[in-house]
């Protein structure tokens, strides 16, 4: 990196063109965020055109650093480097910003603009996102350097520095705001990167002091950058407001970014103080200018202070562009001696080489149901344990995956037996101690699922969900190979008390369109599970009991395999008796409570199907052949038997049929007579049954 900047007239004139177009999209647009956009061109410019590594012809190239805006409602500001360093991103896609079908929108958007990395916009979740990139670029590096992977110890491997090649070594850069700095999970985050001492994690923080509430002294006053000293960051300002006069010195910006990059030991930030909106006449440092248009006599006044023709919009004059293209030949130029030592390295590393094409491809190990253990029917183990011991099993055959618990692992069973911790001087280990921060932890898992190629898992209690509410959604809108291991799953948790019994968890979690929510009923489906979710690589939640449940015996007529809950739904058991009178649908430990149920109802010359209902958005997925044959429409007498409460279930038991759920808060008591409270016992199903079986001959809707 050249210790120069070496800036020019025509970068001024790039800085002050990107300025301008910030103006005129937000103009066209109507509303949007043009403030930042203004005043972070010029350090967006250093960015894409001096600092990072990137091929605007390939964006998914993996040599590439990785760039995430956390300050989301900015997005022009991404979207104008895009379009001037040669990113598949026209002048006419800076026109529709914010308008239907653009691939432009308000907050970037994962797949919908090429360079964006992430979808931003809920503040804090980019930049601690960029904290799992950068344990994910960790990892990715001790998994495919030899120089790291065949260091003789732990602690060498460590110590080794960047590959001669540069081909596992990048940096991840970030922009984020006071919005950003100001959010919980950033707290979380970027204290755990301070302990894993992430040296190719680089935050650029704009402290501009203006909020949409005004001047931000009446909210935030904190020493952000003490705080970042506490937490073990390499620390730096630049501050463009000095001497009572603004100047926007890109010399030092540059000078403090590279040193930042070249600090490998401990993550970075760099405070920028500026004024947003410069240098807008009369609206620059107010919180008009954050999030809504200009209005044409300012927009003309900022591009008379800019040098520029106030009468010309989207103008990008002719010599700007040439020199911002030239990107796109430093891109390819980098991006063709990466691929010239790549293919060396496949040659000289064959095994390795072998593993990326794999983990590149997507796909699972051949005969990966043989890694799977098997459970002796008539055992008891409460699926938490069982994922456990899959999870062990499952990583001697998968290197790539890898993650831990909220400081939960103990009651998680998250950590696979023989792995060491990752740890600054342990890039070989495989637990991840998130430390209490459920809210980072699944903010991490996404940043680490996004950068690729290792997949992430993490374990807290279900009713913590609640903390993670806000990144779990963002998993599941970007569509993320992210599996959330969530036990202790009901009031069985028991003498924790209503503070640790969910009871809604599960309705919640299945209104998240994109997450696949899976309550296996025994070790067999843990198995199953485990592997049917990985290999769909999709968003999912493993739901766990923390009692122990019975390892169901499938061996008998009409029993159907664990295997097949990869249909969502199956028939578990089918009816004893040549009718079928009643289906009971149920999950997790409830479903042996059917069984029981079944074979009362039996004594009774009832016929009851029992199904196994582990994941409702896979059931929903299958043809409607397969659903007929698992629910037949003719029986119109169903039961849903689930420890939580029953909205989620009415569309599949109608009008004729009872849910036994849970419609309370539980209380500190044992597992088994908060179960007998809340009518979870084989008579209460039964005569649930009868009740639904009334209903439907009587063709009338009955109360659950």
């Amino acid at each position: 990196m050249p210790q120069s900047l070496n800036w020019t007239n025509l970068d001024n004139e790039a800085v002050a063109t990107a300025k301008a177009l910030a103006a005129d999209a937000v103009e066209k647009a109507g509303s949007g965020h043009p403030g930042t956009a203004i005043s972070l061109a010029g350090a967006a410019y250093l960015l894409f055109q001096r600092l990072m590594v990137h091929d605007p012809a390939d964006p998914a190239w993996p040599g590439r650093d990785r760039f995430v805006l956390s300050a989301g409602h900015t997005s022009i500001m991404l979207y104008t480097q895009l379009y001037l360093a040669g990113y598949d991103v026209s002048l006419d896609d800076l026109k529709a910003l914010r308008t239907a079908g653009s691939i432009t929108p308000g907050h970037p958007e994962l797949g919908v603009t090429p360079g964006v990395e992430m979808s931003t916009g809920p503040l804090g979740q980019g930049l601690s996102s960029a904290v799992g990139m950068a344990m994910a670029a960790r990892r990715e590096r001790f998994l495919f350097d030899p120089a790291a992977a065949d260091a003789d110890n732990a602690a060498d491997a460590a110590a080794a520095p960047p590959s001669p090649d540069g081909l596992f070594d990048h940096t991840i850069w970030v922009v984020a705001g006071e919005g950003d700095l100001e959010e919980g999970i950033t707290s979380e985050a970027s204290s755990l990167a301070g302990t894993q001492r992430l040296g190719n994690l680089v935050v650029l923080f704009d402290q501009n002091k203006i909020s949409i509430e005004g001047d931000t002294d009446v909210a935030f006053t904190e020493d952000v950058i003490g705080r970042y000293e506490a937490y073990g960051w390499h620390t730096q300002t630049v501050d463009w407001t000095a001497g009572g006069r603004y100047r926007e010195d890109y010399e030092a910006l540059y000078k403090a970014l590279a040193a930042a990059k070249a600090e490998t030991s401990r993550p970075s930030i760099v405070r920028l103080q500026s004024i947003i909106g410069w240098p807008s006449p009369t609206k620059q440092n107010t919180s008009s200018i954050h999030g809504a248009k200009l209005g044409a006599p300012e927009v003309a006044g900022l591009k008379r202070a800019l040098g520029l023709d106030p009468d010309k919009t989207f103008n990008v004059p002719e010599e700007v562009l040439a020199v911002t293209r030239q990107a796109r030949d430093r891109g390819a130029k980098a991006h063709i001696a990466w691929r010239a030592k790549f293919e060396q390295w496949r040659l000289a590393n064959p095994e390795r080489a072998e593993l990326w094409d794999r983990l590149a491809a997507g796909a699972l190990p051949p005969n990966i149901e043989d890694a799977l253990p098997t459970f002796a029917a008539g055992t008891a183990l409460a699926t938490r344990a069982a994922s456990g011991k899959v999870l062990t099993a499952l990583g001697q055959a998968l290197p790539e995956l890898w993650g831990g618990s909220a400081d939960l692992a103990g009651s998680n069973n998250t950590t696979m037996a023989g792995a060491t911790s990752f740890l600054p001087d342990q890039p070989d280990g495989r637990t991840i101690h998130f430390g209490v921060r459920e809210h980072a932890m699944a903010a991490i898992m996404n940043g680490i699922a996004l950068h690729g190629p290792t997949l992430p898992y993490g374990g807290t209690f279900l009713v913590f969900s609640d903390y993670m509410r806000g990144a779990v959604r963002l998993t599941a809108l970007m569509g993320l190979p992210v599996t959330y291991v969530w036990t202790h799953d009901s009031i069985g948790v028991g003498e924790d008390g209503p503070t640790h019994q969910p009871v809604e968890h599960l309705a919640t979690l299945r209104a998240l369109p994109g997450l696949d929510v899976i309550r296996p009923a025994d070790a067999g489906e843990v198995a199953f599970a485990w592997r049917h979710l990985l290999a769909r690589r999709r968003p999912a939640a493993l739901i766990l009991s923390r009692q122990n449940l019975p390892v169901l015996d499938r061996l008998g007529e009409g029993f159907g395999a664990a295997r097949d809950l990869c249909g969502g739904a199956y028939v578990l058991a089918d009816s004893p008796l040549p009718k079928i009178d009643v289906i009971l649908l149920a999950t997790g430990s409830e479903v042996a409570l059917a069984l029981e149920a079944r074979a009362l109802l039996k004594a009774e010359g009832v016929g009851a199907r029992v199904v196994s209902a582990p994941c409702l958005e896979w059931f929903a997925e299958q043809t409607a052949e397969y659903r007929e044959d698992v629910l037949p429409g003719r029986v119109k007498a169903r039961v849903s038997v689930e420890a939580g409460i029953a909205m989620p279930w009415r569309q599949w038991v109608g009008d004729a049929g009872r849910c036994v759920s849970v419609e309370d808060y539980g209380q500190s008591a044992s597992a088994g007579v908060l179960f007998a409270q809340h009518g979870f016992t084989a008579e209460r199903v039964a005569a649930a049954a009868r009740e639904s079986i009334a209903a439907a001959g009587a063709g009338t809707a009955g109360a659950a």
